[in-house]
């Protein structure tokens, strides 16, 4: 059984989707950021960082509990687990392992910045919202390059795909034109369309919310009540 803590982010859906897409048991707790619940000592246990996501793996190496934080060391731990969506080949496989540190380092924290610079900040700065629409948008370029000709980013469906899907799909946040970047339109559509996709956005959709959220930075701008909820395979 994977424990899985969660919150309503992009960077929690990509886990969500790996765990529907392969079926793995798993149990969905909700950390409720805005009260704090990151910063419980039982919480940092799992996840020093005091992000979500994290889980806990009751069937981990020598078939103790093990804690994982960070969601691309998520995704990466889970698929050497099932054997699933990262290849075995070594070229193949870093090429998958590429485009999701593409992500990690340039997709999730630039467009969170986006986010919070245009949608968010008290102040509105120009130049920092120029700024990072202009690096959104430069690396959606970069990613419909790479989707020219391919069904998938790397190659066959991958854990680079789940990654980058819940941050990429939503265009307008960053003043993209989807039809300027076709291929990634095109992408989008189908990874719409797997049902684990649809199921795992739709789990964890927008959210409960007091108002306006930046997914980048939620857990320091409001708070809601603590509840829990259990995936379909828990």
């Amino acid at each position: 059984m994977i424990e899985f803590y969660a919150w309503y982010t992009s960077n929690a859906r990509k886990i969500l989707i790996f765990l529907e897409e392969t079926g793995l048991p798993y149990d969905m707790r909700i950390i409720d950021i805005g009260r704090g619940e990151q910063f419980t000592p039982e919480f940092l246990k799992i996840s020093p960082n005091n992000k979500i996501p994290a889980i806990v793996d009751h069937d981990g190496p020598a078939g103790m509990a093990y804690p994982v934080f960070e969601s691309g060391a998520i995704l990466m731990y889970l698929a050497e687990k099932t054997g699933q969506f990262i290849p075995q080949d070594l070229e193949a496989r870093y090429r998958v392992i590429q485009w999701l540190l593409f992500q990690m380092s340039g997709v999730g924290p630039m467009f969170g910045q986006c986010n919070h610079f245009s949608r968010y900040a008290k102040q509105k700065l120009p130049y920092a919202i120029e700024r990072y629409i202009s690096e959104c948008k430069r690396l959606y370029r970069v990613l419909n390059q790479q989707l020219d000709g391919r069904d998938f980013v790397a190659g066959a469906y991958s854990v680079a795909d789940m990654a980058l899907f819940p941050w990429v799909r939503t265009f307008n946040w960053r003043e993209q034109d989807p039809d300027e970047v076709p291929n990634v339109k095109r992408w989008v559509e189908a990874m719409d369309k797997r049902p684990a996709v649809g199921r795992a956005m739709a789990l964890l959709g927008k959210g409960p919310r007091s108002g306006p959220i930046d997914e980048q930075h939620w857990e320091n701008m409001y708070g809601e009540t603590q509840y829990q909820v259990h995936g379909k395979h828990g």
